[in-house]
């Protein structure tokens, strides 16, 4: 099987707590070949799809027993070779988007007309829908109240009839980046905040939208949970849980991952959302939900495969992979066998 994974460059990641490397990991250890490109990688070439790729499989020999972190820097090898792969897309088994947020809109234009002839892992227009912090809108009744707005004069006024602690977020940041706690106690604050955030200076229709949603208390005690699931069924989950000083529970901020057991309200989420994922092609996502309210849907990479496999002691890159083998199977009956071009365009 040929599986692409479009992706940032591997020097960026830590592989021994990424998804994208324990995924890619496993593909290898299966004996499938594995490509590399990135968003601009991307063209068309007589009304067809095609990507300059390359070739990061690590040959079996070499790959026997090498841990993970091993297997990158072996990766990384491959990746200063000279020479591309020219693919055309829709000769490719699988191509798994695991390019971190923001979302690369010219690739998605590309690889949509393609999407129903090779297997992708997410669905483009689905991701289009699902990256967004507004998708959790399609469940109202899961969520925290929510808010959203660039106007600041109305935002002031939200917070002050809640009368609580709210969270301030703005749409197109990830990793709990730019998250922030405001209330009424500190209301000279709280004005150049919200005005900051939107960028009041600008002219309305040029500001930013921010999303201004109930603080969950529960979150201080007991954090959030990451629940990842497969075709909507839940494949593992995690609790995250603050560092002192913040109510962020994101890793890359300082969270501190715990192994979870589901709870029935959480199982119930997950059942809701199901069939909008299965119809939007969001076949691997990530939850966020604290005290038992929907926060956010993860899908343009979501992760929490390696945490949760030492956590909980499971291998869900290989659920994920077995997913992938078999939807290529399908797609692959009928199909001209590969096709590669190794010539320089």
């Amino acid at each position: 099987m040929h599986v692409a994974f479009l992706m940032d460059r591997p020097e960026t990641i830590e592989p021994e707590y990424e998804t994208t490397s324990a995924l890619m990991y496993e593909c290898n250890r299966r004996g499938h070949t594995v490509l590399f490109l990135e968003p601009h990688d991307i063209y068309v070439r007589s009304q067809a799809i095609v990507a300059r790729m390359k070739d990061v499989t690590i040959d079996p020999g070499r790959f026997s027993g090498m841990s993970v972190s091993n297997y990158w820097q072996a990766v990384i090898g491959q990746l200063r070779k000279e020479g591309l792969v020219f693919e055309t897309l829709t000769d490719l088994d699988v191509l798994f988007l695991r390019k971190d947020p923001p979302l690369s809109y010219s690739a998605i234009e590309l690889l949509s007309p393609v999407a129903e002839k090779v297997f992708m892992i997410n669905d483009p227009t689905g991701m289009v829908l699902g990256n967004s912090k507004l998708y959790t809108l399609n469940f109202p009744d899961l969520i925290p109240e929510t808010h959203i707005s660039r106007d600041p004069v109305r935002l002031r006024k939200i917070i002050d009839t809640f009368g609580g602690d709210m969270v301030i977020k703005p749409l197109g940041r990830f990793g709990g980046e730019g998250i922030i706690k405001v209330s009424t106690k500190d209301p000279e604050n709280l004005n150049s905040l919200i005005h900051y955030y939107v960028g009041a200076h600008r002219p309305y229709a040029e500001r930013e939208q921010i999303m201004v949603q109930e603080y969950i208390r529960e979150v201080k005690e007991q954090g959030d949970v990451r629940i990842l699931l497969l075709n909507g069924e839940i494949i593992g989950a995690m609790s995250r849980k603050p560092p002192d000083g913040s109510f962020r529970t994101n890793i890359k901020v300082g969270g501190v991952a715990n192994a979870h057991d589901i709870t029935p309200q959480e199982k119930g989420v997950c059942e809701r959302i199901r069939p909008r994922l299965v119809q939007d092609g969001l076949h691997f996502v990530g939850l966020d939900l604290i005290g038992g309210r929907l926060i956010e849907v993860n899908c343009v990479s979501p992760g929490g495969i390696p945490r949760i496999n030492r956590l909980s002691n499971k291998r869900l890159e290989s659920d994920v992979i077995d997913f992938a083998e078999r939807h290529a199977a399908a797609g692959r009956r009928g199909k001209p066998e590969m096709h590669r071009e190794a010539v320089p365009q």
